[in-house]
């Protein structure tokens, strides 16, 4: 199992047909063990090694506040609040920003943005859980369109 940085392939086609408003949809972050495997062919959010419910954990992820879509020299950038879980105990390997206007659990067939590999197992125990997006600029937007 294996959790790879990567946008999702589905996500860049499913941008040149006009599906994504990511301003306006329901943009979520989910997490995820190092017993994923979530790479460019994820298309939508998988139950499949989330983070178990309880502990400051919901199943699903977190909702993105604040979400702006803007021009950065050449490049479109996507930029949204932290998320983060508080009073959490868990361990966490990677995350799933998707749309779920577009997928979740019931349809799990599109909605994937990009995959997140944190490098490593993150623990948190009793405390705040945060995933610190890069500023939104052409070289280091958490999800941009050169």
């Amino acid at each position: 199992m294996a959790i790879t940085q990567a946008m999702s392939t589905l996500f860049k086609k499913d941008v040149l047909l006009g599906d994504h408003h990511l301003d306006s949809d329901n943009i979520y972050v989910a997490l995820y063990t190092s017993s994923a495997t979530l790479n460019a062919t994820t298309d939508g959010y998988i139950t499949a090694n989330e983070v178990a419910n309880g502990n400051g954990y919901t199943t699903g992820g977190v909702a993105l506040a604040n979400k702006a879509v803007a021009e950065n020299s050449t490049s479109g950038v996507f930029d949204a609040d932290d998320p983060q879980w508080t009073s959490a105990t868990f361990t966490a390997r990677g995350a799933l920003i998707y749309n779920k206007t577009l997928g979740d659990a019931s349809s799990n067939a599109r909605g994937a943005i990009a995959i997140l590999d944190f490098g490593g197992d993150f623990s948190v125990s009793g405390g705040t859980f945060r995933i610190v997006f890069p500023a939104a600029t052409k070289d280091t937007a958490i999800v941009r369109i050169d």
